[in-house]
């Protein structure tokens, strides 16, 4: 089932489940609740995953933080696969979601999202002896991909030769690539590093960007207090550095310009 018919779906699912749902909390219902729920997946190194002590860290982690208390209420991680952000989302178990979620036109016709506040690459990583150059040397390997992402879209539809492999989480997919099922894997830069890290012998590298996407924090439709907010906040914490800082932090590189100029 191609990732457009599991969107579909989902979204069909979240709207005939919503007639026996409670009302879905804006703004005011938030600060009333006095906490924020937001959907982050835990195992998608440098975004989230779970640190030595056992608690909840990455750069998603960092800036769902900083947005609860900038907002004045508690923070409460609903811990998502890739798979499942949006269906938490919109069967209102999370209020947001920051999650390294690219902004896709069809993502859109399910969330709304809020102004980027920053980027993701969709790249092919691979051992540093397999040579590998473009999308086209995919055909006939196996590729490790995280189930409902970019990427797995982008392998799906340009390498159709290709042998997908189709994982739940990004942990999932790096456990893949470390251990030998698969030498080759479509995800982020910072997860194919992740990979290097946790099988140093093989030499994990980029081999190239498959394309660079738009990150925003996502939201059930037709909630402007909310959407309204969320851009205030994005703006200001670019324009103050601090979304910046926490990138920088996690990422090793800064938020591309653009965004931090779109933003103003």
């Amino acid at each position: 089932m191609n990732t457009s018919r599991i969107l579909r779906r989902t979204v069909l699912a979240a709207t005939l489940g919503a007639l026996c749902l409670p009302a879905m909390a804006d703004l005011a219902d938030i600060k009333a609740a006095g906490k924020i729920r937001i959907a982050i997946d835990l195992s998608a190194p440098f975004y989230g995953y779970v640190d030595d002590k056992v608690n909840p860290a990455g750069s998603d982690v960092e800036a769902a933080q900083l947005l609860a208390k900038d907002l004045g209420v508690q923070l409460e991680i609903v811990n998502s696969t890739n798979s499942a952000r949006i269906p938490n989302l919109l069967s209102n178990k999370a209020d947001l979601i920051i999650s390294s979620l690219s902004i896709t036109p069809e993502r859109q016709k399910a969330v709304d999202f809020s102004i980027p506040y920053g980027a993701i690459q969709a790249a092919v990583g691979a051992p540093k002896s397999l040579k590998i150059t473009g999308i086209d040397d995919l055909a006939g390997k196996t590729v490790a991909v995280t189930r409902g992402g970019p990427q797995d879209k982008i392998v799906t539809e340009r390498a159709p030769q290709a042998k997908v492999v189709r994982f739940d989480d990004e942990a999932a997919s790096i456990t893949a690539a470390a251990s030998g099922q698969t030498d080759i894997v479509a995800i982020t830069p910072p997860i194919i590093a992740a990979i290097a890290k946790r099988a140093p012998a093989k030499e994990f590298e980029v081999k190239f960007v498959l394309q660079s996407y738009q990150l925003a924090v996502a939201m059930r439709k037709n909630q402007p207090e909310l959407m309204n907010w969320v851009n205030g906040w994005v703006k200001t914490n670019l324009s103050n550095g601090k979304l910046n800082a926490i990138h920088l932090k996690h990422a090793g590189v800064p938020i591309p310009k653009e965004i931090v100029d779109g933003a103003k």
